[in-house]
Protein backbone atom coordinates (compact mmCIF):
# COMPACT_ATOMS: atom_id res chain seq x y z
CA UNK A 1 0.00 0.00 0.00
CA UNK A 2 0.98 3.89 -0.23
CA UNK A 3 4.10 4.33 2.05
CA UNK A 4 3.18 7.28 3.77
CA UNK A 5 0.77 5.72 5.77
CA UNK A 6 3.45 4.53 7.91
CA UNK A 7 3.98 8.09 9.31
CA UNK A 8 0.59 6.68 11.11
CA UNK A 9 -0.50 10.15 11.31
CA UNK A 10 -3.89 11.37 9.56
CA UNK A 11 -6.15 14.26 8.75
CA UNK A 12 -9.70 13.21 8.85
CA UNK A 13 -12.46 15.44 7.53
CA UNK A 14 -16.01 15.63 8.56
CA UNK A 15 -18.53 15.72 11.01
CA UNK A 16 -18.54 15.45 14.82
CA UNK A 17 -20.99 15.64 16.81
CA UNK A 18 -23.13 15.06 20.32
CA UNK A 19 -25.07 11.71 20.51
CA UNK A 20 -27.66 11.24 22.74
CA UNK A 21 -28.59 7.51 23.28
CA UNK A 22 -31.49 6.60 25.28
CA UNK A 23 -31.01 4.87 28.53
CA UNK A 24 -30.67 2.29 29.74
CA UNK A 25 -29.68 -0.03 26.88
CA UNK A 26 -33.00 -1.49 24.72
CA UNK A 27 -35.19 1.23 25.52
CA UNK A 28 -36.98 3.47 22.89
CA UNK A 29 -36.46 6.86 22.35
CA UNK A 30 -40.42 7.72 23.06
CA UNK A 31 -40.44 6.46 26.08
CA UNK A 32 -36.52 6.25 27.45
CA UNK A 33 -36.58 7.86 31.38
CA UNK A 34 -32.93 9.59 29.92
CA UNK A 35 -30.32 9.92 28.15
CA UNK A 36 -26.56 9.08 27.78
CA UNK A 37 -23.91 11.32 25.82
CA UNK A 38 -21.07 10.56 23.84
CA UNK A 39 -18.89 12.03 21.45
CA UNK A 40 -20.69 10.78 17.70
CA UNK A 41 -20.06 11.86 13.76
CA UNK A 42 -18.76 9.29 11.43
CA UNK A 43 -15.46 11.65 10.96
CA UNK A 44 -14.89 11.78 14.75
CA UNK A 45 -15.91 8.18 15.12
CA UNK A 46 -12.98 7.48 12.59
CA UNK A 47 -10.46 9.64 14.08
CA UNK A 48 -11.49 8.03 18.26
CA UNK A 49 -11.11 4.62 16.32
CA UNK A 50 -7.71 5.44 14.93
CA UNK A 51 -6.39 7.12 17.51
CA UNK A 52 -7.48 4.10 20.25
CA UNK A 53 -5.40 1.96 17.98
CA UNK A 54 -2.48 3.97 18.58
CA UNK A 55 -2.34 6.30 15.56
CA UNK A 56 -2.06 10.09 15.55
CA UNK A 57 -5.27 12.04 13.86
CA UNK A 58 -6.39 15.26 13.41
CA UNK A 59 -9.68 16.25 12.43
CA UNK A 60 -11.01 19.06 9.84
CA UNK A 61 -14.56 20.25 11.00
CA UNK A 62 -16.57 23.31 12.13
CA UNK A 63 -18.73 23.36 15.45
CA UNK A 64 -21.04 25.99 16.91
CA UNK A 65 -20.11 28.54 19.05
CA UNK A 66 -22.28 27.37 21.84
CA UNK A 67 -21.73 24.58 24.41
CA UNK A 68 -22.69 21.44 22.41
CA UNK A 69 -19.70 22.50 20.22
CA UNK A 70 -17.97 23.00 23.52
CA UNK A 71 -18.54 19.48 24.39
CA UNK A 72 -17.40 17.94 21.01
CA UNK A 73 -14.19 19.82 21.02
CA UNK A 74 -13.56 18.65 24.55
CA UNK A 75 -14.92 15.04 23.80
CA UNK A 76 -12.70 15.04 20.66
CA UNK A 77 -8.99 15.80 22.98
CA UNK A 78 -10.12 13.19 25.40
CA UNK A 79 -9.63 10.72 22.89
CA UNK A 80 -6.46 12.10 21.89
CA UNK A 81 -7.24 13.24 18.80
CA UNK A 82 -5.84 16.88 17.75
CA UNK A 83 -8.51 19.71 16.95
CA UNK A 84 -6.12 22.25 15.19
CA UNK A 85 -8.47 22.26 12.80
CA UNK A 86 -11.37 22.39 14.16
CA UNK A 87 -13.13 25.66 13.75
CA UNK A 88 -15.63 27.66 15.86
CA UNK A 89 -18.21 29.12 13.88
CA UNK A 90 -21.85 31.45 14.71
CA UNK A 91 -24.96 32.10 13.40
CA UNK A 92 -27.74 29.99 13.14
CA UNK A 93 -24.65 27.18 12.63
CA UNK A 94 -25.62 24.23 14.92
CA UNK A 95 -23.31 21.05 15.72
CA UNK A 96 -24.70 18.02 14.99
CA UNK A 97 -27.29 16.12 16.88
CA UNK A 98 -27.99 12.26 17.30
CA UNK A 99 -30.48 10.70 19.07
CA UNK A 100 -29.92 7.14 19.16
CA UNK A 101 -31.04 3.68 20.38
CA UNK A 102 -29.13 1.17 21.72
CA UNK A 103 -31.21 -1.98 20.19
CA UNK A 104 -29.98 -4.58 17.81
CA UNK A 105 -33.20 -4.32 15.88
CA UNK A 106 -35.89 -1.67 14.63
CA UNK A 107 -33.16 0.61 16.10
CA UNK A 108 -34.63 4.52 15.45
CA UNK A 109 -31.98 7.75 14.78
CA UNK A 110 -33.30 10.98 14.73
CA UNK A 111 -30.81 13.17 13.26
CA UNK A 112 -30.80 16.75 13.44
CA UNK A 113 -28.74 18.23 11.09
CA UNK A 114 -30.49 21.64 10.17
CA UNK A 115 -27.78 24.56 9.65
CA UNK A 116 -25.08 22.00 10.16
CA UNK A 117 -21.59 23.67 11.62
CA UNK A 118 -19.66 20.47 9.87
CA UNK A 119 -20.56 21.98 6.53
CA UNK A 120 -19.23 25.39 7.44
CA UNK A 121 -15.34 24.42 6.10
CA UNK A 122 -14.77 26.98 3.10
CA UNK A 123 -11.66 26.14 1.23
CA UNK A 124 -9.58 29.00 2.79
CA UNK A 125 -9.62 26.87 5.91
CA UNK A 126 -7.63 23.78 3.86
CA UNK A 127 -5.18 25.86 2.88
CA UNK A 128 -2.92 26.69 5.42
CA UNK A 129 -2.67 22.89 6.27
CA UNK A 130 0.53 21.34 6.77
CA UNK A 131 -0.53 18.88 4.60
CA UNK A 132 3.70 16.87 4.61
CA UNK A 133 3.05 15.99 8.53
CA UNK A 134 0.65 13.92 7.39
CA UNK A 135 0.73 10.14 6.50
CA UNK A 136 -2.82 10.01 4.39
CA UNK A 137 -6.02 12.50 4.30
CA UNK A 138 -9.65 10.67 5.71
CA UNK A 139 -12.59 12.06 4.22
CA UNK A 140 -16.61 10.95 4.06
CA UNK A 141 -19.22 11.38 1.67
CA UNK A 142 -20.85 13.34 4.48
CA UNK A 143 -18.50 16.40 3.60
CA UNK A 144 -19.07 16.01 0.17
CA UNK A 145 -23.16 16.79 0.15
CA UNK A 146 -23.11 20.67 0.78
CA UNK A 147 -21.42 23.69 0.17
CA UNK A 148 -19.04 24.93 1.08
CA UNK A 149 -18.02 21.70 2.71
CA UNK A 150 -17.80 20.22 -0.65
CA UNK A 151 -15.44 22.79 -2.15
CA UNK A 152 -13.11 22.26 1.06
CA UNK A 153 -12.95 18.50 0.87
CA UNK A 154 -11.96 18.55 -2.66
CA UNK A 155 -9.41 20.94 -2.54
CA UNK A 156 -8.14 18.66 0.59
CA UNK A 157 -7.61 16.06 -1.89
CA UNK A 158 -6.27 18.15 -4.35
CA UNK A 159 -3.43 19.41 -2.37
CA UNK A 160 -2.78 16.26 -0.28
CA UNK A 161 -2.41 14.40 -3.85
CA UNK A 162 0.15 17.31 -4.32
CA UNK A 163 2.34 16.56 -1.32
CA UNK A 164 2.24 12.69 -2.02
CA UNK A 165 0.00 11.69 0.53
CA UNK A 166 -2.25 8.54 0.85
CA UNK A 167 -5.80 9.62 -0.13
CA UNK A 168 -8.70 7.51 1.51
CA UNK A 169 -12.67 7.72 1.36
CA UNK A 170 -15.75 6.64 3.33
CA UNK A 171 -18.53 6.96 0.97
CA UNK A 172 -20.53 7.09 4.09
CA UNK A 173 -23.45 8.29 1.42
CA UNK A 174 -26.87 9.89 3.98
CA UNK A 175 -29.67 10.61 1.63
CA UNK A 176 -30.80 13.21 3.92
CA UNK A 177 -27.69 14.87 3.46
CA UNK A 178 -27.87 15.46 -0.17
CA UNK A 179 -30.47 16.99 -3.07
CA UNK A 180 -30.00 13.80 -5.24
CA UNK A 181 -29.02 10.35 -6.18
CA UNK A 182 -27.77 11.65 -9.30
CA UNK A 183 -25.42 14.44 -7.20
CA UNK A 184 -23.81 12.23 -5.09
CA UNK A 185 -23.07 10.02 -7.91
CA UNK A 186 -21.31 12.73 -9.31
CA UNK A 187 -20.02 14.10 -6.54
CA UNK A 188 -18.54 11.18 -4.43
CA UNK A 189 -17.67 9.79 -7.95
CA UNK A 190 -15.60 12.35 -8.22
CA UNK A 191 -13.72 12.04 -5.18
CA UNK A 192 -13.95 7.98 -5.02
CA UNK A 193 -12.02 8.91 -8.29
CA UNK A 194 -8.95 10.37 -6.63
CA UNK A 195 -8.51 7.96 -4.15
CA UNK A 196 -5.97 5.15 -2.97
CA UNK A 197 -8.69 3.54 -0.60
CA UNK A 198 -12.07 3.46 -1.46
CA UNK A 199 -14.62 1.84 1.80
CA UNK A 200 -18.38 1.39 1.03
CA UNK A 201 -21.29 -0.88 1.12
CA UNK A 202 -23.65 -2.32 -1.49
CA UNK A 203 -25.88 0.79 -1.15
CA UNK A 204 -23.40 3.31 -1.41
CA UNK A 205 -21.57 1.83 -4.58
CA UNK A 206 -25.20 1.28 -5.94
CA UNK A 207 -25.39 5.14 -5.89
CA UNK A 208 -22.03 5.56 -7.16
CA UNK A 209 -22.47 3.17 -10.29
CA UNK A 210 -26.40 4.69 -10.61
CA UNK A 211 -27.89 1.41 -10.59
CA UNK A 212 -29.52 -0.83 -7.88
CA UNK A 213 -27.94 -3.19 -9.00
CA UNK A 214 -24.40 -2.82 -10.14
CA UNK A 215 -22.68 -2.11 -6.83
CA UNK A 216 -20.43 -4.89 -6.99
CA UNK A 217 -19.51 -4.42 -10.50
CA UNK A 218 -18.87 -0.81 -9.70
CA UNK A 219 -16.65 -1.25 -6.92
CA UNK A 220 -14.78 -3.98 -8.92
CA UNK A 221 -14.46 -1.58 -11.68
CA UNK A 222 -12.80 0.84 -9.52
CA UNK A 223 -9.81 -1.10 -8.23
CA UNK A 224 -8.61 -1.55 -12.08
CA UNK A 225 -6.53 1.29 -11.31
CA UNK A 226 -2.99 0.11 -9.98
CA UNK A 227 -2.18 0.75 -6.60
CA UNK A 228 -5.43 1.38 -5.16
CA UNK A 229 -8.09 -0.68 -2.83
CA UNK A 230 -11.59 -1.18 -2.75
CA UNK A 231 -14.05 -2.66 0.10
CA UNK A 232 -17.26 -3.83 -0.64
CA UNK A 233 -18.81 -4.58 2.49
CA UNK A 234 -21.90 -6.15 3.12
CA UNK A 235 -23.36 -6.62 6.42
CA UNK A 236 -23.90 -9.84 7.49
CA UNK A 237 -22.14 -11.56 4.48
CA UNK A 238 -19.03 -9.56 5.67
CA UNK A 239 -16.92 -7.90 2.40
CA UNK A 240 -15.34 -8.18 -0.59
CA UNK A 241 -12.13 -6.59 -0.94
CA UNK A 242 -10.46 -5.67 -4.39
CA UNK A 243 -6.42 -5.02 -4.96
CA UNK A 244 -3.75 -5.60 -7.18
CA UNK A 245 -5.99 -7.39 -9.61
CA UNK A 246 -6.90 -9.95 -6.97
CA UNK A 247 -10.12 -10.50 -4.69
CA UNK A 248 -10.98 -11.83 -1.17
CA UNK A 249 -13.55 -12.61 0.84
CA UNK A 250 -13.85 -11.52 4.86
CA UNK A 251 -16.73 -12.71 7.21
CA UNK A 252 -18.21 -11.16 9.90
CA UNK A 253 -17.36 -12.25 13.49
CA UNK A 254 -20.45 -13.48 14.76
CA UNK A 255 -21.05 -11.53 18.15
CA UNK A 256 -24.43 -10.72 20.28
CA UNK A 257 -25.33 -6.92 18.69
CA UNK A 258 -26.29 -4.06 21.26
CA UNK A 259 -27.22 -1.83 18.12
CA UNK A 260 -25.43 -1.58 14.42
CA UNK A 261 -24.47 1.59 14.75
CA UNK A 262 -20.58 2.67 14.58
CA UNK A 263 -19.47 -0.36 12.97
CA UNK A 264 -18.37 1.15 9.65
CA UNK A 265 -16.27 4.06 11.38
CA UNK A 266 -14.64 1.32 13.50
CA UNK A 267 -13.79 -0.81 10.18
CA UNK A 268 -11.99 1.85 8.82
CA UNK A 269 -9.91 2.38 11.98
CA UNK A 270 -9.41 -0.90 12.10
CA UNK A 271 -8.32 -1.17 8.19
CA UNK A 272 -6.05 1.64 8.56
CA UNK A 273 -4.34 0.53 11.63
CA UNK A 274 -4.17 -3.05 10.45
CA UNK A 275 -2.10 -1.55 6.93
CA UNK A 276 0.08 0.50 9.53
CA UNK A 277 1.12 -2.45 11.11
CA UNK A 278 2.69 -4.04 7.78
CA UNK A 279 -0.40 -6.62 8.14
CA UNK A 280 -0.71 -8.69 5.08
CA UNK A 281 -4.27 -7.22 3.30
CA UNK A 282 -6.41 -10.43 4.47
CA UNK A 283 -4.91 -9.69 7.61
CA UNK A 284 -5.49 -5.73 7.98
CA UNK A 285 -9.62 -6.43 6.49
CA UNK A 286 -9.73 -8.91 9.30
CA UNK A 287 -8.96 -6.14 12.00
CA UNK A 288 -11.52 -4.06 10.90
CA UNK A 289 -14.24 -6.82 10.84
CA UNK A 290 -13.20 -7.44 14.44
CA UNK A 291 -13.16 -3.48 15.04
CA UNK A 292 -16.53 -3.76 14.21
CA UNK A 293 -17.84 -6.33 15.89
CA UNK A 294 -16.71 -4.98 18.96
CA UNK A 295 -18.17 -1.90 18.08
CA UNK A 296 -21.78 -3.07 18.16
CA UNK A 297 -21.42 -5.13 21.43
CA UNK A 298 -21.06 -1.57 22.85
CA UNK A 299 -23.48 1.19 23.85
CA UNK A 300 -22.16 4.50 21.42
CA UNK A 301 -19.80 5.00 18.96
CA UNK A 302 -16.68 6.74 19.87
CA UNK A 303 -16.76 5.22 23.51
CA UNK A 304 -17.29 1.63 22.03
CA UNK A 305 -13.97 2.35 19.83
CA UNK A 306 -11.57 -0.59 21.01
CA UNK A 307 -7.90 0.00 21.61
CA UNK A 308 -5.23 -2.55 19.87
CA UNK A 309 -4.78 -5.12 22.60
CA UNK A 310 -8.57 -5.15 22.52
CA UNK A 311 -8.87 -5.87 19.33
CA UNK A 312 -6.07 -8.50 19.22
CA UNK A 313 -7.35 -10.47 22.08
CA UNK A 314 -11.02 -10.19 20.67
CA UNK A 315 -8.79 -11.85 17.16
CA UNK A 316 -7.05 -14.65 19.63
CA UNK A 317 -9.97 -15.68 21.07
CA UNK A 318 -11.72 -15.97 17.48
CA UNK A 319 -9.15 -17.70 16.28
CA UNK A 320 -9.00 -20.53 19.35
Amino acid sequence: MHNSLQKNRFLVVGRAGLDLYADPPGTEIESAPGFRAALGGSAANIAVAISRQGGKCSLLTAISNDAVGRYTTSALASYGVDTTHVRTVGGEARTSLAVVETRAENCQSVIYRNSAADFEVHPEDVAAIDYASFGAVIVTGTSLAREPSRRATLEVLRLARKAGLALIIDIDYRPYSWASKDEARLVCGQAAGLCDIIVGNDDEFSVLAGSRDEGLKFAMSLAHVPGRMVVHKMGEKGCITFAGGEQFETPIFPVKALKPTGAGDGFMGGLICGLVAGATLPDAVRRSAATAAIVVTKVGCAPAMPDTAEVEAFMNRAKG
